[in-house]
């Protein structure tokens, strides 16, 4: 801490010599803190919603409050964990990788083991979304944007409060929390759970928060603020249903009778931790200066892998839930220090940064029962019963990713109405691997990023923006080393693995007319260095292949939001999304048709192989719409109405399986009355009003039935559940 603030300190001597007036030039921008956040000059399409959004929405899902904003889309499956996609990018990914978008709570860069994100709902005092490459303020993983999310703050939560909810398939909530404040420091404490039964099989789920802050200020220019958060996450499968047979016949079964067909995973059991403190102080001279410490811990639990076979070899009709062959554990602590520095000149104003990490990752893979081994032909063909016991290590590995970043703005106003904005990071990542085979495999990386881009306002309402930003990935230690830390297939190294990047440009316009807020913009987002298989991302061919840049794509869009007021008492949210996202290079995508023969010699199931370039990305509609209307119907009863609307899209690289578009209505109302020292407040929503059956996700890369044809039997289906009724009663006092 003190070597940052140290950097800090010299950074602000060397930036603040000719400080002279604030005047109307800031710089907004912080991967720290929201309390800059401005559009005036903002160079970046950015959207912001506020926490008492959120809460007044009543969702039990973060989903349904992101689907309102241009540009996102969101992978769920069951209980409150999601992967955030913007602009299209990474909507071909399913299988826990990083979404391409970075996720920062409370400052804390978030990444979970799935790639999704655990939020809680009760416990939001904004949500800022900044689109385009954004590794410029984030670093890695930062192609398409960035989530900022801060928690629940400040004096105004100085009462006690406390609310329940009930809905459909089981679903419950209940939600306390008190606070307190005075003139030197406030704080307050949350507890809140939620839990459900869920629509499909064996997808119940229960979720428990303890969360906490405390602001001190400690003299009229400085602050600090201590954050606690903890939760324990339990949930079995994910609910996706194999083939589109079955989603049809019983679209809450994932299970056909066929072994294939059960959840790879079961059985979740997640432990997270994230604990901050962040120190402000404004000086004299209108500068100010941030530095923020934290620890995020992260610890999974879960089974994997249907048995299929008894331990003699032969196949287990008797197969239970708990026969599965392997347990894994996964521990992550992602510890850091960031630091920044801000200052206005007469007319410029200048951000300087410092970011620190040092990640751990740790897998452990076991099995939970004894496995045969067995050799099929030549003279050693047989048999092995009980070749490994339960416990027996299948891989223990341990990766340490230390981040080393400097990274700055500056912006400068040529006239009043004329400004420039221009970024600069460097990252310095140093990964170390470790694991229980004696690999000990080490590879740096260092990548620039940066943005430049321009702001006019063209009169006293409207305003024109635009930017060229960029975004990196690194390659991953399991994408470089391959051969050597897998314990599936044979795929080989490729230690020369460039980062990913891509590359975005970004015209707009803001403007407030007739007291509605619109902004619009046009966008194109180039990546470069895609890094796959080079049988295909998820090439099901059993070959010996390796990962490498082989890949690239074209993000191509528009977007527009309009937010305000018909008449004093209807209020309206719009979002729309038009996007066209293909493959600008996939040549070797790779399937295994049909399945593999041993007797009376073993044959090899045939593989295909299919040029994608060109091809249109999985999941990504062309068209996307929000609207949501607000009329106040009384003082105290308020009207709510949304519509949410989607166009067809591709399950599949191949462009093979169409999955139809889909619109639904949500409704609901909300009762808000002062009984005497209680301000109590009765809700009642309906979503999918209509019942309307339709597939929240599907997804499919390889022949899955393995009958020789790729088709929409393949698929992994999330089925939406229908008609989802939720009512609730709080009280605050």
């Amino acid at each position: 801490m003190k070597k940052i603030t140290a950097i800090s300190v010299v950074c602000a001597i060397a930036i603040s010599t000719y400080a002279s007036d604030l005047g109307t030039i800031k710089v907004e921008s912080s991967t720290i803190d929201d309390k800059f956040e401005t559009k005036k000059s903002e160079i970046s399409s950015t959207t912001t919603v506020s926490g008492e959004k959120v809460d007044k929405s009543h969702i039990s899902n973060i989903q349904q409050i992101l689907q309102s904003i241009p540009g996102i889309t969101t992978e769920s499956s069951t209980g409150d964990s999601l992967k955030i996609h913007l602009r299209g990018v990474e909507n071909q990914m399913y299988m826990g990788e990083k979404p391409g978008v970075a996720v920062v709570i409370d400052g804390v860069p978030v990444f979970e083991r799935t790639g999704k994100v655990n939020i809680d709902l009760d416990n939001i005092e904004s949500i800022k979304v900044i689109k385009g490459g954004a590794s410029y303020l984030f670093g890695d993983d930062a192609l398409s944007g960035a989530v900022i999310i801060t928690t629940k703050r400040g004096a105004k939560y100085n009462h006690n409060y406390g609310a329940v909810e009930v809905g459909s398939y089981g679903y419950k909530k209940a939600v306390a929390r008190t606070g307190y404040a005075n003139d030197d420091l406030s704080f307050h404490v949350q507890a809140s759970q939620r839990s459900s039964d869920g629509y499909h099989e064996d997808s119940d789920y229960e979720t428990s928060y303890l969360n906490g802050k405390l602001q001190y200020y400690i003299d009229d220019s400085s602050d600090i603020n201590v954050g606690l958060e903890y939760s324990k996450r339990e949930k079995d499968s994910h609910g996706t249903v194999g083939g589109e047979t079955q989603a049809k016949i019983n679209p809450e079964s994932i299970y056909t009778g066929d072994q294939d067909s059960r959840d790879y995973t079961r059985k979740y059991d997640v432990e997270l931790m994230k604990a901050f403190l962040t120190y402000s102080k404004d000086f004299d001279y209108g500068a100010n200066l941030l530095v923020n410490t934290y620890i995020y811990t992260d610890t999974t639990e879960f089974m994997s892998s249907p048995q299929t076979k008894d331990s003699s070899g032969n196949n287990d009709a008797t197969l239970t839930d708990d026969n599965y062959v392997y347990d894994n554990h996964y521990e992550q602590v992602q510890k850091g220090v960031k630091s920044e520095y801000r200052d206005s000149f007469k007319n410029s104003a200048a951000l300087l940064g410092v970011d620190l990490r040092a990640n751990e990752y740790e897998n452990k893979t076991t099995y939970r029962a004894a496995q045969a081994l067995v050799i099929y032909g030549g003279p050693m063909a047989g048999v092995y019963p009980d070749y490994y016991q339960p416990g027996d290590f299948k891989s223990n590995d341990k990766t340490d990713e230390n981040v080393y970043a400097l990274y700055g703005e500056y912006k400068y106003a040529f006239t009043d109405s004329i400004s420039a904005t221009t970024n600069l990071r460097y990252d310095k990542i140093k990964l170390d691997y470790t694991d229980s085979a004696a690999n000990s495999l080490k590879k740096d990386f260092s990548v620039y990023s940066y943005r430049i881009g321009m702001n006019y306002q063209m009169s006293q309402n409207s305003t024109l923006f635009l930017n060229y930003s960029t975004g990196f990935r690194a390659p991953t230690i399991s994408q470089l080393f391959a051969g050597d830390v897998s314990t599936w297939g044979s795929t080989q190294n490729n230690p020369n693995l460039d980062p990913e990047e891509s590359f975005n440009y970004e015209i707009g316009v803001r403007a407030l007319m007739n007291n509605i807020k619109y902004e619009a913009s046009v966008f194109q987002i180039d990546r470069k260095d895609f890094i796959m298989k080079t049988s295909g991302n998820y090439g099901d061919t059993d070959t010996n292949d390796m990962w490498d840049n082989v890949g690239g794509a074209r993000h191509r869009g528009f977007e527009l939001s309009a937010v305000g007021n018909i008449i004093d008492s209807l209020s309206f949210n719009m979002a729309y999304t038009y996007l066209r996202a293909k493959y600008t290079n996939y040549r070797n995508f790779g399937i295994t048709m049909g399945s593999d023969v041993y007797f009376p010699v073993f044959t090899p199931a045939p593989v295909m192989t299919y040029d994608a370039t060109g091809n249109t990305i999985p999941r990504t509609s062309k068209h996307n719409v929000n609207l949501i209307m607000n009329y106040q119907v009384l003082k105290d009863l308020t009207l709510m109405a949304e519509v949410n609307a989607k166009s067809k899209y591709y399950a599949d690289d191949l462009n093979k399986i169409e999955i139809a578009g889909h619109g639904i209505l949500n409704l609901m109302a909300t009762y808000n009355k002062k009984l005497g020292m209680f301000d109590t407040s009765f809700f009642v929503r309906a979503d999918n009003v209509f019942d309307k059956q339709y597939y929240t996700s599907a997804r499919s890369s390889s022949d899955r039935n393995e009958d020789g044809v790729f088709n929409a039997e393949d698929l992994s289906i999330t089925v939406n559940p229908g008609r989802v009724l939720t009512a609730g009663l709080a009280a605050k006092f």
